[in-house]
């Protein structure tokens, strides 16, 4: 029987212990995309306790709280965080089976050095440790960066944002990891959701004219991704639900925009007219200045409208959709290609019953811009467990090259998950160890090695091609 997370933890075969220890442990990460606060990296942040640092804003340990039975002023009410800590702690003992607790104790391990599993036993010895560790230099938001060894982080950004925070840690020099905005135009893509006009009304401020046709907003959308482009921007991400794609030309799309601006009701077909036009704009302008563009599809949001008035969005309430994506996401694809003008672009399902409908659609539009120019995206939020990323390897492999794959991300707001790609590396070499070993793949150390060092960090950097 193993020890829990032994060295070789995740690693059942020689061949994986030997690509992990050798080749993939200390590559470094390249974390593309993320929901890390730009403020708190610029200001530096140091956390009053682990709570703050561990517990604010994370849904995925909300929900096994919530699971668990656990009362919700424990889990984002007005509780003591000692109280919420001692809470979460009560939950993490019943994660048997959950990657929960497998972050859970990666974290305490490689930043605070306790080996000790959490517990309600152990909960104020691990309090009290956590909390003296984070006195300490190396434990600030750009602390725990630097000892991560992150070349690279993508944010998360609204067209509208000033990018100011950006701007602060890019004149940081002493702070030598590439902090960089990505573009997220949802509101503006979004013309059926209620934050539609209000956000208009925010970007008519931005741009400093009115938005009152289909044209003023693609002049202040190409001016947006120029500003962006400025500071440093090389990768946009667009979060969808279903896909569906009708034609429509300018003409007909401006008269849908009139309408929405006067606040008269769309309907679901223009809806689908006004996203497929937008989206189609935004790649081309992505592939002009050489951005990779991110689709993120499948997800049903803000299940629970009780919950959703009390707490908002983005608190735990999300699930897998299952939208129809195939054809409609081949039309977007098809009419970025046809006119040359598809950037790379990385595709994401939540549901992983698309996984072949990612796998098969990457293939049709592969070409020499790029080694992987359409890749089929890691795992994602709720597949990003053991199984998740193991059937996401292993279908990319069987439908296309898996060697190409630009590997993990965090899709995170703690500055403690850079162990998710750690998890990763395990569970790919363990993967590749077990082909290896069943006489699947000749046994080739050199090339072994170069694959999971390339999956772990130098696809990407080369895929990006970002001056590090």
């Amino acid at each position: 029987m193993k020890e829990f997370l032994c060295e070789d933890f995740m690693l059942n075969n020689e061949v994986g212990k030997k690509l992990y220890h050798e080749y993939a442990a200390d590559m470094p990460i390249y974390d593309y995309h993320c929901h890390l606060s730009p403020k708190e990296i610029a200001e530096d942040k140091r956390y009053k306790n682990i709570t703050e640092l561990w517990l604010g804003g994370d849904h995925y340990k909300w929900r096994a709280m919530r699971s668990h039975g656990i009362e919700e002023k424990y889990i984002t009410g007005d509780a003591s965080d000692k109280d919420k800590f001692f809470k979460w702690a009560e939950t993490i003992s019943y994660c048997i089976g959950n990657p929960l607790h497998h972050w859970t104790h990666l974290e305490l391990r490689r930043y605070f050095d306790i080996t000790k599993p959490l517990s309600l036993d152990t909960a104020e010895e691990i309090w009290n440790a956590c909390n003296e560790k984070l006195k300490e230099d190396g434990f600030s938001a750009k602390g725990l960066i630097k000892r991560s060894n992150v070349k690279v982080i993508g944010t998360t950004d609204d067209p509208i944002d000033d990018l100011h925070y950006h701007k602060i840690i890019q004149e940081d020099k002493e702070f030598d990891t590439k902090v960089l905005p990505a573009f997220r135009p949802d509101k503006c893509v979004n013309i059926n959701k209620d934050t539609f006009l209000p956000w208009m009304g925010e970007l008519e401020k931005v741009v400093g004219y009115p938005i009152n046709d289909i044209d003023s907003l693609l002049k202040a959308m190409n001016e947006r991704v120029l500003f962006f482009q400025n500071s440093g921007c090389r990768i946009a991400d667009h979060g969808l639900e279903g896909v569906k794609y009708i034609k429509a030309g300018k003409d007909e799309i401006n008269d849908i925009l009139l309408k929405k601006l006067s606040k008269t009701n769309i309907d679901e077909e223009e809806t689908i007219k006004y996203q497929g036009f937008m989206l189609v704009f935004f790649g081309r302008l992505y592939k002009k200045y050489n951005w990779a563009m991110q689709l993120h599809m499948g997800c049903i949001r803000n299940n629970n409208s009780r919950m959703m008035k009390l707490l908002g969005p983005d608190t735990g309430f999300d699930a897998v959709g299952d939208y129809s994506i195939a054809e409609g996401l081949a039309g977007i694809l098809n009419a970025l290609d046809e006119t040359d003008e598809l950037p790379k672009t990385i595709l994401y399902n939540l549901n992983p019953s698309d996984n072949y409908v990612l796998g098969t659609l990457i293939g049709c539009f592969q070409n020499s811009d790029a080694r992987g120019k359409i890749q089929f995206g890691a795992g994602w939020w709720f597949n990003d467990h053991k199984d998740g990323m193991v059937k996401q390897m292993i279908d990319l492999a069987n439908l296309g090259l898996l060697s190409n794959f630009v590997g993990m991300l965090t899709d995170s707001r703690s500055f403690l998950s850079y162990t998710r790609h750690e998890y990763f590396r395990r569970i790919l070499c363990n993967l590749i160890g077990k082909w290896v070993e069943e006489g699947e793949f000749p046994y080739d150390m050199n090339l072994l090695g170069n694959i999971v060092k390339n999956i772990s960090f130098n696809n990407a950097k080369e895929y990006f091609d970002i001056e590090l």
